[in-house]
Protein backbone atom coordinates (compact mmCIF):
# COMPACT_ATOMS: atom_id res chain seq x y z
CA UNK A 1 0.00 0.00 0.00
CA UNK A 2 1.62 3.45 -1.14
CA UNK A 3 1.17 6.45 0.76
CA UNK A 4 0.42 9.99 -0.59
CA UNK A 5 3.30 12.55 -0.28
CA UNK A 6 0.58 14.15 2.45
CA UNK A 7 0.50 11.44 4.93
CA UNK A 8 4.55 12.34 5.60
CA UNK A 9 3.57 15.70 6.67
CA UNK A 10 4.20 15.29 10.58
CA UNK A 11 7.49 13.75 10.11
CA UNK A 12 8.09 16.88 7.79
CA UNK A 13 6.51 19.20 10.12
CA UNK A 14 8.95 17.58 13.11
CA UNK A 15 12.02 18.08 11.04
CA UNK A 16 12.06 21.78 10.44
CA UNK A 17 10.65 21.97 14.14
CA UNK A 18 14.21 20.47 14.94
CA UNK A 19 16.07 22.39 12.43
CA UNK A 20 18.08 24.94 14.51
CA UNK A 21 18.15 28.95 12.41
CA UNK A 22 21.74 29.56 13.32
CA UNK A 23 21.73 32.98 12.32
CA UNK A 24 18.62 34.03 15.01
CA UNK A 25 20.26 31.93 17.37
CA UNK A 26 23.78 33.15 17.10
CA UNK A 27 22.84 36.15 14.98
CA UNK A 28 22.09 40.17 16.07
CA UNK A 29 18.34 40.10 16.85
CA UNK A 30 17.61 44.23 16.90
CA UNK A 31 15.12 45.57 19.59
CA UNK A 32 11.75 46.94 18.13
CA UNK A 33 12.43 50.70 18.71
CA UNK A 34 10.32 53.40 17.30
CA UNK A 35 6.77 53.36 15.89
CA UNK A 36 3.32 54.10 17.69
CA UNK A 37 2.46 51.88 20.51
CA UNK A 38 -1.28 50.64 19.57
CA UNK A 39 -4.32 52.28 21.73
CA UNK A 40 -6.94 49.87 23.09
CA UNK A 41 -9.14 51.68 20.07
CA UNK A 42 -6.84 50.58 17.45
CA UNK A 43 -6.29 46.84 18.92
CA UNK A 44 -9.97 46.27 19.38
CA UNK A 45 -10.78 47.83 15.66
CA UNK A 46 -8.06 45.05 14.61
CA UNK A 47 -9.37 42.60 16.29
CA UNK A 48 -12.79 43.02 15.09
CA UNK A 49 -12.24 43.42 12.32
CA UNK A 50 -9.98 40.57 11.77
CA UNK A 51 -12.08 38.22 13.88
CA UNK A 52 -15.35 39.73 14.70
CA UNK A 53 -14.50 40.29 17.84
CA UNK A 54 -12.55 41.50 20.75
CA UNK A 55 -13.84 40.41 23.91
CA UNK A 56 -12.97 36.59 23.34
CA UNK A 57 -9.96 35.18 22.52
CA UNK A 58 -8.36 35.43 19.53
CA UNK A 59 -8.37 31.51 18.08
CA UNK A 60 -4.73 29.89 18.88
CA UNK A 61 -3.19 29.13 15.80
CA UNK A 62 -2.91 32.98 14.57
CA UNK A 63 -0.82 33.25 18.11
CA UNK A 64 1.74 30.73 17.87
CA UNK A 65 2.10 30.43 13.48
CA UNK A 66 5.93 31.42 12.33
CA UNK A 67 7.06 32.03 8.81
CA UNK A 68 9.08 29.01 8.94
CA UNK A 69 10.61 27.62 6.02
CA UNK A 70 11.96 24.08 5.35
CA UNK A 71 15.26 22.58 5.71
CA UNK A 72 17.12 24.63 2.79
CA UNK A 73 18.75 23.21 0.01
CA UNK A 74 16.61 20.38 -0.33
CA UNK A 75 14.12 19.62 -2.88
CA UNK A 76 10.84 21.35 -1.13
CA UNK A 77 13.46 24.06 0.46
CA UNK A 78 11.23 26.89 -1.14
CA UNK A 79 8.11 25.88 0.84
CA UNK A 80 6.60 27.31 4.08
CA UNK A 81 6.02 24.31 6.88
CA UNK A 82 2.77 24.88 8.66
CA UNK A 83 0.44 22.69 10.15
CA UNK A 84 -3.27 22.99 8.62
CA UNK A 85 -5.18 25.92 10.20
CA UNK A 86 -7.27 29.32 9.52
CA UNK A 87 -3.70 30.76 8.83
CA UNK A 88 -3.13 27.97 5.72
CA UNK A 89 -4.92 30.46 3.26
CA UNK A 90 -2.64 33.63 4.33
CA UNK A 91 0.46 31.18 4.08
CA UNK A 92 -0.64 30.03 0.76
CA UNK A 93 -0.95 33.27 -0.42
CA UNK A 94 2.57 34.25 0.45
CA UNK A 95 4.04 30.94 -0.79
CA UNK A 96 2.70 31.81 -3.96
CA UNK A 97 4.72 35.21 -4.14
CA UNK A 98 7.95 33.10 -2.48
CA UNK A 99 7.65 30.77 -5.52
CA UNK A 100 7.40 34.27 -7.94
CA UNK A 101 10.95 35.32 -6.61
CA UNK A 102 12.83 32.31 -6.12
CA UNK A 103 11.75 31.08 -9.93
CA UNK A 104 11.00 34.62 -12.04
CA UNK A 105 12.02 38.04 -9.71
CA UNK A 106 15.43 36.57 -9.00
CA UNK A 107 16.80 34.65 -12.02
CA UNK A 108 18.76 36.42 -14.46
CA UNK A 109 16.96 36.05 -18.17
CA UNK A 110 18.95 36.05 -21.46
CA UNK A 111 17.44 37.94 -24.60
CA UNK A 112 15.60 34.50 -25.82
CA UNK A 113 14.26 34.23 -22.26
CA UNK A 114 15.93 31.61 -21.27
CA UNK A 115 18.77 30.91 -18.11
CA UNK A 116 21.11 29.34 -18.14
CA UNK A 117 20.56 27.51 -14.97
CA UNK A 118 17.57 24.77 -14.95
CA UNK A 119 14.99 26.07 -13.13
CA UNK A 120 14.50 23.38 -10.35
CA UNK A 121 18.03 24.77 -9.13
CA UNK A 122 16.17 28.08 -7.73
CA UNK A 123 13.59 25.74 -5.83
CA UNK A 124 16.40 24.18 -3.39
CA UNK A 125 17.45 27.65 -1.98
CA UNK A 126 19.87 28.36 0.83
CA UNK A 127 19.02 29.71 3.90
CA UNK A 128 20.16 32.76 2.77
CA UNK A 129 18.26 33.08 -0.30
CA UNK A 130 15.20 31.72 1.81
CA UNK A 131 14.88 34.32 4.03
CA UNK A 132 15.17 37.00 1.16
CA UNK A 133 12.24 35.44 -0.75
CA UNK A 134 10.71 35.81 2.25
CA UNK A 135 10.89 39.74 3.12
CA UNK A 136 10.89 40.24 -0.30
CA UNK A 137 7.34 38.23 -0.72
CA UNK A 138 6.17 40.11 2.62
CA UNK A 139 7.04 43.46 1.26
CA UNK A 140 5.23 42.84 -2.25
CA UNK A 141 1.61 42.08 -0.87
CA UNK A 142 2.44 44.47 1.88
CA UNK A 143 3.39 47.43 -0.92
CA UNK A 144 0.43 45.95 -3.34
CA UNK A 145 -2.09 46.74 -0.25
CA UNK A 146 -0.32 50.01 -0.08
CA UNK A 147 -1.30 51.03 -3.55
CA UNK A 148 2.63 51.01 -4.12
CA UNK A 149 2.30 49.32 -7.36
CA UNK A 150 -1.24 51.45 -8.83
CA UNK A 151 0.21 53.81 -10.98
CA UNK A 152 -3.33 55.46 -11.57
CA UNK A 153 -3.81 56.36 -8.00
CA UNK A 154 -2.89 59.78 -6.67
CA UNK A 155 -1.99 59.76 -3.07
CA UNK A 156 1.19 58.66 -1.90
CA UNK A 157 1.85 55.00 -1.08
CA UNK A 158 2.37 54.37 2.77
CA UNK A 159 2.95 50.71 4.21
CA UNK A 160 2.86 49.99 7.97
CA UNK A 161 4.16 47.34 9.11
CA UNK A 162 3.13 45.82 13.08
CA UNK A 163 5.53 44.44 15.28
CA UNK A 164 5.60 42.93 18.98
CA UNK A 165 7.13 44.21 21.92
CA UNK A 166 7.58 43.56 25.22
CA UNK A 167 5.39 46.37 26.85
CA UNK A 168 1.34 45.57 27.27
CA UNK A 169 -0.26 48.70 26.61
CA UNK A 170 -4.16 47.82 26.55
CA UNK A 171 -5.28 46.19 29.47
CA UNK A 172 -7.19 43.36 30.29
CA UNK A 173 -10.47 44.39 30.43
CA UNK A 174 -15.23 43.72 29.94
CA UNK A 175 -14.55 44.87 26.28
CA UNK A 176 -11.06 43.70 25.30
CA UNK A 177 -9.55 40.07 25.84
CA UNK A 178 -5.73 40.23 25.90
CA UNK A 179 -4.19 37.89 23.33
CA UNK A 180 -0.17 38.22 24.16
CA UNK A 181 0.34 39.56 20.88
CA UNK A 182 -2.41 42.55 19.68
CA UNK A 183 -2.16 44.53 23.00
CA UNK A 184 1.52 44.81 22.77
CA UNK A 185 2.25 46.11 18.94
CA UNK A 186 4.47 48.82 17.88
CA UNK A 187 3.26 50.48 14.50
CA UNK A 188 5.26 51.61 12.01
CA UNK A 189 5.48 53.48 8.79
CA UNK A 190 7.34 53.11 5.40
CA UNK A 191 6.71 55.48 2.63
CA UNK A 192 9.11 53.63 -0.45
CA UNK A 193 9.00 49.99 -1.08
CA UNK A 194 13.14 50.30 -0.85
CA UNK A 195 12.43 51.07 2.96
CA UNK A 196 10.05 48.58 3.62
CA UNK A 197 12.63 46.06 2.33
CA UNK A 198 15.21 47.04 4.36
CA UNK A 199 12.94 47.38 7.07
CA UNK A 200 11.44 43.75 6.96
CA UNK A 201 14.86 42.13 6.39
CA UNK A 202 16.09 43.61 9.50
CA UNK A 203 13.09 42.37 11.82
CA UNK A 204 12.44 38.86 9.65
CA UNK A 205 12.98 36.85 12.98
CA UNK A 206 10.24 38.60 14.74
CA UNK A 207 8.04 36.81 12.04
CA UNK A 208 9.94 33.58 11.58
CA UNK A 209 11.10 32.99 15.55
CA UNK A 210 9.29 29.30 16.64
CA UNK A 211 7.48 31.38 19.57
CA UNK A 212 6.15 34.42 17.28
CA UNK A 213 3.11 35.13 15.81
CA UNK A 214 4.58 35.57 11.91
CA UNK A 215 0.99 35.21 10.42
CA UNK A 216 -0.79 37.22 12.54
CA UNK A 217 1.68 40.13 12.23
CA UNK A 218 1.62 39.90 8.33
CA UNK A 219 -2.55 39.91 8.67
CA UNK A 220 -2.36 42.86 10.76
CA UNK A 221 0.58 44.52 8.93
CA UNK A 222 -1.81 43.94 5.42
CA UNK A 223 -4.93 45.17 7.29
CA UNK A 224 -3.58 48.09 8.87
CA UNK A 225 -1.81 49.18 5.33
CA UNK A 226 -5.07 48.95 3.89
CA UNK A 227 -7.15 50.53 6.89
CA UNK A 228 -9.52 48.71 8.80
CA UNK A 229 -12.28 51.02 7.46
CA UNK A 230 -11.45 50.37 3.92
CA UNK A 231 -11.47 46.60 4.56
CA UNK A 232 -14.98 46.87 5.83
CA UNK A 233 -16.17 48.78 2.59
CA UNK A 234 -14.07 46.26 0.02
CA UNK A 235 -16.17 42.85 2.11
CA UNK A 236 -19.39 44.90 0.84
CA UNK A 237 -21.31 43.58 3.30
CA UNK A 238 -20.83 40.22 2.34
CA UNK A 239 -18.68 39.25 5.38
CA UNK A 240 -18.78 40.81 8.79
CA UNK A 241 -15.16 40.23 9.73
CA UNK A 242 -11.94 39.53 7.17
CA UNK A 243 -11.18 36.05 8.57
CA UNK A 244 -13.51 33.31 8.55
CA UNK A 245 -14.74 30.36 10.52
CA UNK A 246 -13.41 28.09 7.60
CA UNK A 247 -10.86 25.19 8.78
CA UNK A 248 -8.18 26.50 6.37
CA UNK A 249 -9.39 30.73 6.63
CA UNK A 250 -10.64 32.76 3.72
CA UNK A 251 -11.03 33.34 0.06
CA UNK A 252 -10.82 37.65 1.54
CA UNK A 253 -7.42 37.12 2.99
CA UNK A 254 -6.25 35.75 -0.60
CA UNK A 255 -7.99 38.42 -2.52
CA UNK A 256 -6.45 41.23 0.06
CA UNK A 257 -2.77 39.71 -1.16
CA UNK A 258 -3.09 39.20 -4.64
CA UNK A 259 -5.10 42.60 -5.00
CA UNK A 260 -4.41 44.91 -1.70
CA UNK A 261 -8.26 44.71 -1.63
CA UNK A 262 -10.40 42.53 0.53
CA UNK A 263 -13.24 41.81 -2.13
CA UNK A 264 -15.49 39.18 -2.32
CA UNK A 265 -15.78 39.20 -5.83
CA UNK A 266 -13.70 37.31 -8.28
CA UNK A 267 -14.63 38.80 -11.48
CA UNK A 268 -12.97 40.90 -13.71
CA UNK A 269 -13.79 45.06 -13.37
CA UNK A 270 -17.37 46.45 -11.89
CA UNK A 271 -20.32 45.11 -12.27
CA UNK A 272 -23.50 47.12 -11.51
CA UNK A 273 -25.81 44.21 -9.80
CA UNK A 274 -29.69 44.96 -9.10
CA UNK A 275 -33.20 45.24 -10.17
CA UNK A 276 -36.52 46.14 -10.45
CA UNK A 277 -36.66 47.38 -6.46
CA UNK A 278 -33.06 48.57 -6.52
CA UNK A 279 -30.90 50.99 -7.95
CA UNK A 280 -27.73 48.94 -9.55
CA UNK A 281 -25.10 48.90 -6.67
CA UNK A 282 -21.06 48.33 -7.71
CA UNK A 283 -19.55 45.43 -7.30
CA UNK A 284 -15.81 45.56 -7.13
CA UNK A 285 -13.73 43.01 -8.52
CA UNK A 286 -10.44 42.09 -9.79
CA UNK A 287 -9.57 45.68 -11.41
CA UNK A 288 -6.39 44.51 -13.23
CA UNK A 289 -4.41 41.21 -13.99
CA UNK A 290 -3.22 39.81 -11.32
CA UNK A 291 1.03 38.95 -11.30
CA UNK A 292 -0.30 35.60 -9.17
CA UNK A 293 -3.59 33.96 -10.59
CA UNK A 294 -5.84 32.48 -8.44
CA UNK A 295 -8.18 28.93 -9.30
CA UNK A 296 -11.14 27.76 -7.37
CA UNK A 297 -13.19 24.38 -7.24
CA UNK A 298 -16.00 24.10 -4.59
CA UNK A 299 -16.84 20.60 -4.75
CA UNK A 300 -20.06 19.10 -4.40
CA UNK A 301 -22.49 19.90 -7.11
CA UNK A 302 -19.99 22.12 -8.92
CA UNK A 303 -20.95 21.44 -12.67
CA UNK A 304 -24.69 20.92 -12.13
CA UNK A 305 -25.09 24.98 -11.82
CA UNK A 306 -23.29 27.81 -11.11
CA UNK A 307 -24.35 28.98 -7.59
CA UNK A 308 -25.13 32.55 -7.14
CA UNK A 309 -23.88 32.55 -4.45
CA UNK A 310 -20.25 31.20 -5.14
CA UNK A 311 -17.94 33.35 -6.58
CA UNK A 312 -15.56 32.18 -9.91
CA UNK A 313 -12.66 33.96 -11.22
CA UNK A 314 -12.05 36.00 -14.20
CA UNK A 315 -9.65 35.76 -16.58
CA UNK A 316 -7.59 38.36 -14.69
CA UNK A 317 -7.29 35.50 -12.15
CA UNK A 318 -7.13 32.61 -13.93
CA UNK A 319 -4.36 33.84 -16.45
CA UNK A 320 -1.75 36.05 -14.41
CA UNK A 321 0.82 37.57 -15.66
CA UNK A 322 3.21 34.65 -14.49
CA UNK A 323 2.47 30.50 -13.86
CA UNK A 324 1.04 30.66 -10.43
CA UNK A 325 -1.66 30.08 -8.98
CA UNK A 326 -3.11 30.06 -5.43
CA UNK A 327 -5.65 27.30 -4.97
CA UNK A 328 -8.80 26.64 -3.40
CA UNK A 329 -9.91 23.20 -3.91
CA UNK A 330 -13.11 22.03 -1.63
CA UNK A 331 -11.43 24.42 1.05
CA UNK A 332 -8.03 23.44 1.03
CA UNK A 333 -5.32 25.98 0.19
CA UNK A 334 -2.61 24.94 -2.12
CA UNK A 335 -0.04 26.97 -4.87
CA UNK A 336 0.16 25.53 -8.25
CA UNK A 337 2.86 26.49 -10.32
CA UNK A 338 4.94 25.99 -13.57
CA UNK A 339 8.74 26.78 -13.95
CA UNK A 340 8.53 28.51 -17.53
CA UNK A 341 7.60 31.92 -17.23
CA UNK A 342 6.52 32.00 -21.12
CA UNK A 343 3.83 29.10 -20.36
CA UNK A 344 0.99 31.60 -20.48
CA UNK A 345 1.86 33.48 -23.41
CA UNK A 346 3.23 31.06 -25.62
CA UNK A 347 0.44 28.89 -27.31
CA UNK A 348 2.88 25.68 -27.65
CA UNK A 349 3.95 25.51 -24.54
CA UNK A 350 0.64 25.70 -22.98
CA UNK A 351 -0.27 22.79 -25.56
CA UNK A 352 1.51 20.46 -23.19
CA UNK A 353 3.19 20.54 -19.86
CA UNK A 354 4.31 19.73 -16.43
CA UNK A 355 2.73 21.57 -13.38
CA UNK A 356 3.90 21.53 -9.59
CA UNK A 357 1.28 21.35 -6.71
CA UNK A 358 2.20 22.28 -3.25
CA UNK A 359 0.54 22.61 0.18
CA UNK A 360 2.37 24.61 2.94
CA UNK A 361 1.39 21.12 4.97
CA UNK A 362 4.42 19.27 2.63
CA UNK A 363 2.68 17.88 0.09
CA UNK A 364 3.96 18.13 -3.17
CA UNK A 365 2.71 16.51 -6.31
CA UNK A 366 3.78 16.89 -10.39
CA UNK A 367 1.30 16.58 -12.74
CA UNK A 368 1.00 16.55 -16.40
CA UNK A 369 -1.83 18.68 -18.63
CA UNK A 370 -2.10 17.57 -21.94
CA UNK A 371 -4.63 20.63 -23.61
CA UNK A 372 -3.94 18.69 -27.23
CA UNK A 373 -7.57 18.28 -28.86
CA UNK A 374 -8.33 14.08 -28.18
CA UNK A 375 -10.44 11.92 -30.09
CA UNK A 376 -13.74 10.43 -27.61
CA UNK A 377 -11.46 7.38 -27.21
CA UNK A 378 -8.98 9.08 -25.20
CA UNK A 379 -11.42 12.41 -24.26
CA UNK A 380 -9.83 13.82 -20.73
CA UNK A 381 -11.45 14.24 -17.69
CA UNK A 382 -14.45 16.89 -17.08
CA UNK A 383 -15.38 18.97 -14.17
CA UNK A 384 -18.35 16.49 -13.69
CA UNK A 385 -16.58 12.92 -13.92
CA UNK A 386 -16.81 11.42 -11.05
CA UNK A 387 -14.01 9.56 -11.25
CA UNK A 388 -11.75 12.56 -11.24
CA UNK A 389 -10.07 13.99 -8.31
CA UNK A 390 -10.50 17.08 -6.79
CA UNK A 391 -7.75 19.04 -8.13
CA UNK A 392 -7.88 17.34 -11.09
CA UNK A 393 -11.43 18.98 -11.50
CA UNK A 394 -9.75 22.31 -10.23
CA UNK A 395 -7.21 22.25 -12.65
CA UNK A 396 -9.80 21.52 -15.72
CA UNK A 397 -11.42 24.51 -14.94
CA UNK A 398 -8.49 26.75 -15.95
CA UNK A 399 -7.42 23.94 -18.65
CA UNK A 400 -10.98 22.73 -19.93
CA UNK A 401 -11.18 19.19 -21.32
CA UNK A 402 -7.39 18.62 -20.97
CA UNK A 403 -5.80 15.51 -20.40
CA UNK A 404 -4.15 15.66 -16.61
CA UNK A 405 -1.59 12.19 -15.76
CA UNK A 406 -0.04 11.97 -12.53
CA UNK A 407 3.83 11.35 -11.75
CA UNK A 408 3.33 10.27 -8.49
CA UNK A 409 0.58 9.52 -5.88
CA UNK A 410 -2.48 11.97 -5.46
CA UNK A 411 -2.56 14.33 -2.48
CA UNK A 412 -4.61 13.47 0.33
CA UNK A 413 -7.33 16.43 1.27
CA UNK A 414 -8.21 14.83 4.30
CA UNK A 415 -5.12 15.96 6.27
CA UNK A 416 -5.80 16.19 9.79
CA UNK A 417 -2.50 16.99 11.50
CA UNK A 418 -1.03 19.59 8.90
Amino acid sequence: MHHSPCDTVSSIFEERVLYARNKLLNGAKPAVVGGTPITEELASELRITAFGTASCPTRAEWICSPLMMRTPDQPLSYGLAAPRNGTRSLLSGLQAHIIKWLLFDSRPITKDNKSGVPPETYLRPSEDRQEEALWRACSEVLWRCAGGFNHQTSSEPLAKVALPSENVYVQHNSRYYQDGVTEKLHIFELKSLEDLQIFLKQYLYLFQSQECPGAMLVLYSLMLTRGCENIKKDLDGKLTHLVSSHVEGSLNVITLLLTGRATPYLHNGILYVGDEDHYAMPQYGVLSRSPVGLLVWYGGEESSKVNVNKQYPGSRLKTPALPIWITSCSGHYGVLFNTNRELLRNYHAERRFDIHYYTCGGCHVLLNVDTRAHDDTTAAMRTDDITATPLEKLILTKWQDAKITWTGPGPNFNESSK
